[in-house]
């Protein structure tokens, strides 16, 4: 669920997922009208119509428009000079690597707390808003713990490994289905959980070639590993690029570690 809220006369904004916590970034408890799972509801009062409307379109192109129940109003209030703004460059996909927690935005505080899987994801994510906030009168409060669900298995069987690739393709190579065979045993310790899969490219070339790949590469691997046997409906895959680099690009070794296969425990 997603919420919407004043504090005083401050224009403010608490969003929360209800369902499916894997893919819903934030999930907390929800008010009576936003139990239903899988909702995304945006409710409260904000300075104009302007601010409404944005950030509802917002909320529907990340989660889908059938997920969105629009709850939000418009009252006169005191907003900090681009607000509406900022609060766009916060509501990117990152958020939905946050489980079972809350992202809230009064005035020019950003308070974002839940679960992610380790510390690097954490510090990831900070980091992130506040470059994407740039901006020295906000202020990020981090109320993110670690949670455990798995990921810290998976991250250490990946750890210095990667899962490769022909070049320029997404035909796995031997290694690269050596690596996927050891994670067979560790899906499979986690059965009934849901898994998803994401392909990483550096930035070499066309970003639509790049987002192409990543995602072939991502269902690749899905589909080595339903031949494993791991249940398809147990795997979820996306292709995110090269827009989530590790480390730099500007050398071979940096551009090596960004093109990977990233595995994320949903629910």
């Amino acid at each position: 669920m997603t919420s919407i809220a004043t504090q005083g006369r401050a224009a403010a904004l608490v969003f929360f997922v209800a369902g499916l916590a894997g893919w819903g970034a934030w999930a907390q408890t929800p008010a009576p009208a936003a139990r239903a799972a899988d909702k995304v509801v945006v409710s409260g009062v904000v300075p104009d119509e302007a601010t409404r409307s944005a950030i509802v379109a917002r909320m529907r192109e990340l989660y889908g428009a059938d997920r969105v129940v629009d709850q939000l109003g418009v009252d006169r209030l005191v907003a900090p000079p681009n607000w509406n703004q900022h609060i766009q460059r916060l509501l990117t996909p990152d958020l939905k690597r946050v489980t079972k927690g809350q992202l809230s935005i009064t005035g020019n505080v950003v308070e974002l707390s839940g679960e992610v899987d380790n510390e690097a994801t954490r510090q990831q994510l900070l980091s992130q808003m506040a470059t994407q906030l740039n901006n020295p009168t906000y202020t990020v409060r981090d109320q993110l713990r670690i949670g455990s669900s798995g990921q810290a298995q998976l991250d250490a069987a990946l750890a210095r490994r990667t899962i490769e690739f022909e070049t320029g393709n997404a035909k796995l190579t031997s290694a690269g289905a050596r690596v996927l065979d050891d994670l067979v045993p560790i899906l499979n310790q986690f059965a009934g959980r849901r898994f998803e899969i994401i392909g990483h490219t550096d930035d070499v070339g066309a970003h639509d070639a790049n987002m192409a790949l990543s995602a072939a590469r991502a269902d690749a691997v899905k589909a080595y590993l339903v031949g494993k046997g791991i249940p398809a409906a147990d795997l979820l895959t996306s292709g995110a690029g090269p827009d989530r680099p590790v480390t730099t690009n500007t050398t071979a070794e940096g551009r090596a570690r960004n093109r990977r296969i990233e595995f994320r425990v949903l629910a």
